[in-house]
């Protein structure tokens, strides 16, 4: 059974950074995609950034690009979102998703696998 636990979030003052991170265990595939969603209070759940299991291939919501490096050490499953220049429209649950797949989709219907979330507040 794949379970995915993200962790590293907090409280950040704004320009500051975070990296989260999402550790993954019964990931028997080795083809899959790991995306990072997020869903602020009152909104939706949106697409943030995704990378497909080769770490070759990667897609950015256009409101993090340039801010936010998503990377996966395939060795053991383990993902990262790097978050700078953090803005407090950032605020958000951030959740881990996996799909064994070998491209990267931007549709959260797509992904089988979620963890908890973790909360990432910026403050102005």
């Amino acid at each position: 059974q794949v379970q995915l636990v993200e962790s590293g979030g907090g409280l950040v003052q704004a320009g500051g950074s975070l990296t989260l991170s999402c550790t993954t265990s019964g990931l028997t595939y080795k083809i899959y995609a790991m995306s990072w969603f997020r869903q602020a209070p009152g909104k939706e759940r949106e697409f943030v950034a995704g990378i497909d299991w080769t770490g070759r291939s990667s897609s950015y919501a256009d409101s993090v690009k340039g801010r936010f490096t998503i990377s996966t050490h395939n060795a053991d499953h383990i993902g990262h979102l790097e978050m700078n220049s953090l803005k407090p429209e950032d605020t958000a649950i951030y959740y881990c998703a996996v799909e064994f797949s070998n491209t990267v989709s931007l549709r959260q219907n797509t992904y089988s696998y979620w963890g908890q979330g973790t909360q990432v507040t910026v403050s102005s």
